[in-house]
C-alpha cells in the first residue's frame, strides 16, 4: 500500500471531494442522513459561515495512490479563546475510512496547523462549533440521528483512541416521550404551577415575525445560563443573525418558548425545541434535485419527532420553577401538534442538574457523544465542567 498523503483543500473539485465523501463511506448505511450536498457548500463557504467572522479554519482531504480517503478540518475559534482566554484549537467535519495510518496522517495535519498558530489543545470532533455536528458517536449505532447530530460507524472510536487522542468530554442525548406524564415525577408538576403562582413567571412562544428580536432573548439566557459551561463561546450578532435564519425553517411556535417575569417583562429562561429536519433530509438523498424539494415541502407532514436543543434559565431563577414550567409546556405542544416525542440534548455528562432532571422526566439515554483532546507543545490538561442548559 503507497503512503497517505494530506493536502490542503485547493479549488471546487476539491471542496466537492471533501463533501462527497461522507456519501461514498456512509451511503449503504441505514442510519446515516445524507445532509444537502448545497447547504454544506454554503455552510463551508467563508464569506457566508458567521463563525468566520470570529474564527478561521483550514480543510485537508487524505489521499492514498489519488483516491480520497479522508477528510478533516482544523479551525481557531477566537471568540472563544478571547473569552476563555485560552489558546484552544479544534478540529471537526472529521470522515475516513477504517485504517488508522489515515486517521493519524489526518489528525497530524490538522495538529500541524494548529501549533504553527499558537494552540496549546486540540479537540474535537466539532463542524467549527459544538452547536453544530460535534463528538463521535460512541453509543446508539443504530438509532438514526436528529438535526445537528452526526452518525459514524463504531470504527470511528476506536481509530480516534489508537491514534492516541483521548476522550475530553461525554455528552448525552436523552430520549423522551412527551406524551407519558405518568412517567413524570410529580414533583414536576408541583415546580410547575408554583413558576407562576408564586414567582410571577410566565411562559410564551416566541414569534415568527419578531424571532430575530426573540433570538435577543434567548442569547440573553444562553450567555447567562451557560457561561461556565466546559464548551460555552457567547453568541455574537452576527451569529445570531445567521441561527434566526436557519430556525426559520423549522419555526414553530408551539415548540419555541420564553418564560418572562410578568410584572417586569425580564427574560428568565427560554427554550428551542426544533422539528426533526433529518425526516425530511433522510429522504432528499443530499439534493434539491429532482424530487427533494418535494419532500423539503412536506416536510411539516413528515416530522414526527423532535430535538430539545437548548432549555435554560438564568441562574438567578434556576430555583423558581422555571425549567419544570418549560417541561410542562412541552408536554402540552405534543397534545395539539404531530410530535410526541424525541431527544433532548446534548447534555454534558458533567451536568448533574440537567441529567437528574432527565431522570424525573422519564427520559432514557440514546445515544452518546465523545468529545476528544491532544495537548499540544506539553501544556497541562486543564480541568473544566460546569452545570448550565441543554445545548444543541
Amino acid at each position: 500500500m503507497s503512503g497517505v498523503e494530506v493536502r490542503p483543500v485547493a479549488g471546487g473539485k476539491d471542496l466537492k471531494a471533501f463533501i462527497d465523501l461522507p456519501f461514498r463511506l456512509h451511503s449503504s448505511q441505514p442510519c446515516w442522513v445524507p445532509p444537502l450536498k448545497l447547504e454544506r457548500r454554503i455552510f463551508l463557504n467563508r464569506r457566508m459561515n458567521a463563525f468566520f467572522s470570529h474564527g478561521e479554519a483550514a480543510y485537508f482531504l487524505a489521499c492514498r495512490g489519488g483516491r480520497v480517503v479522508g477528510r478533516v478540518t482544523a479551525q481557531i475559534n477566537h471568540a472563544f479563546n478571547d473569552h476563555r482566554k485560552a489558546n484552544w484549537g479544534w478540529f471537526g467535519f472529521l470522515e475516513l475510512e477504517d485504517d488508522l495510518e489515515v486517521a493519524q496522517a489526518l489528525l497530524d495535519a490538522a495538529q500541524a496547523w494548529l501549533s504553527e498558530r499558537g494552540c496549546e489543545r486540540m479537540v474535537g470532533p466539532a463542524d467549527f462549533a459544538m452547536n453544530d455536528e460535534c463528538g463521535v458517536l460512541i453509543e446508539g449505532f443504530d438509532v438514526r440521528p436528529m438535526i445537528h447530530q452526526p452518525w459514524h460507524p463504531p470504527y470511528y472510536q476506536r481509530l480516534m483512541e489508537e491514534a492516541g487522542m483521548v476522550k475530553a468530554m461525554d455528552l448525552l442525548m436523552w430520549n423522551l416521550e412527551v406524551t407519558e406524564r405518568d412517567k413524570v415525577l410529580p414533583v414536576i408538576w408541583e415546580l410547575a404551577e408554583k413558576a407562576q403562582s408564586e414567582h410571577g413567571i410566565r411562559v410564551r412562544p416566541m414569534r415568527r415575525r419578531q424571532l430575530r428580536k426573540d433570538m435577543d432573548s434567548f442569547a440573553e439566557v444562553y450567555n447567562s445560563a451557560w457561561s461556565q459551561n466546559w464548551d460555552f463561546v457567547p453568541y455574537t450578532k452576527k451569529d445570531l443573525d445567521a441561527l434566526a435564519q436557519e430556525m426559520q425553517l423549522a419555526f414553530d411556535k408551539h415548540w419555541f418558548m420564553i418564560a418572562e417575569r410578568e410584572d417586569t417583562g425580564e427574560v428568565v429562561g427560554m427554550a428551542i425545541t426544533v422539528p426533526d429536519l433529518n425526516q425530511a433530509l433522510a429522504k432528499m438523498k443530499g439534493r434539491l434535485l429532482p424530487f427533494g424539494w418535494w419532500h423539503f415541502l412536506r416536510k411539516g407532514a413528515i416530522m414526527t419527532r423532535v430535538r430539545v436543543g437548548w432549555l435554560g434559565v438564568k441562574p438567578e431563577y434556576q430555583h423558581t420553577g422555571v425549567a419544570a414550567k418549560l417541561y410542562e409546556m412541552h408536554f402540552d405542544a405534543a397534545e395539539v401538534r404531530p410530535q410526541k416525542g424525541g431527544e433532548m440534548g446534548w447534555i454534558l455528562e458533567t451536568n448533574t442538574a440537567m441529567n437528574r432532571g432527565m431522570e424525573a422526566m422519564g427520559g432514557t439515554v440514546v445515544k452518546k457523544y465523545r468529545v476528544y483532546e491532544r495537548m499540544l507543545d506539553g501544556a497541562e490538561v486543564e480541568e473544566v465542567s460546569a452545570e448550565a442548559g441543554v445545548a444543541v
